[in-house]
């Protein structure tokens, strides 16, 4: 239980977030009329986020088994698997890059990503944040403020990869192996449940992998 405890403590303070960025759009909700369904999720994350809170300060109860022989060049220490630490860090890394781009600079090119331009046009985050002192600033700044859905999806997105990504940050490099050797059990069960998660994006990503092939040729 104990190493699961930390995910709890995450995904608390990740609901936390989610709540505090719901709130900067409320306005933008209640405006469009549209503020029901945002309520509706805040209510239910912090109910959520409320249970998580007392089972953590009132749960106790750490179980560990007796120590076992580790594995050869392993230590109670050790990450439960180097080879998933450094994919973790190198995949997540990038991911959290482009994710953190899209949550606090949407419009932003980041030079050394190929072709970021014709990303950033073909998802409409030059009409809904157009970076000034460009020619996309002189086309759309005046029709910016009427796109804010679009980027609310935007950063939406963004925040919720950024959140996956320190899930995956946590697994790989927070939960050490263990005297009883169940940090790999726990840490099995916590990547098969993210790679359920991580096919599910890679389907939504296939879905229009057709359209983004033809991109440049559409703009």
């Amino acid at each position: 239980l104990g190493h699961f405890k930390p995910t709890l403590w995450l995904s608390f303070f990740s609901n936390l977030t989610i709540c505090g960025f719901l709130g900067t759009y409320m306005s933008d909700f209640a405006a469009a009329a549209a503020d029901g369904l945002p309520v509706f999720m805040m209510a239910t994350l912090l109910v959520e986020s409320i249970v998580m809170l007392l089972y953590l300060m009132t749960n106790n109860v750490t179980r560990r088994q007796p120590a076992v022989k580790l594995p050869a060049g392993k230590t109670p220490k050790s990450l439960t698997s180097s080879i998933v630490a450094r994919t973790v860090g190198i995949v997540s890394s990038l991911v959290a890059t482009f994710s953190a781009r899209d949550l606090f600079m949407p419009g932003q090119i980041i030079d050394f990503i190929p072709r970021d331009d014709i990303y950033l046009e073909w998802t409409g985050a030059f009409i809904h944040s157009p970076p000034d002192g460009t020619d996309e600033a002189e086309e759309y700044a005046m029709a910016a403020d009427l796109h804010v859905g679009e980027k609310y999806l935007c950063q939406f997105l963004g925040l919720h990869m950024l959140l996956i990504c320190s899930f995956k940050f946590f697994s790989a490099f927070g939960i050490r192996y263990g005297s009883d050797g169940s940090g790999l059990k726990k840490c099995g069960m916590i990547w098969k449940a993210q790679a359920v998660g991580a096919a599910l994006i890679l389907l939504l990503f296939r879905l229009f992998s057709a359209a983004a092939l033809t991109a440049s040729l559409d703009l």
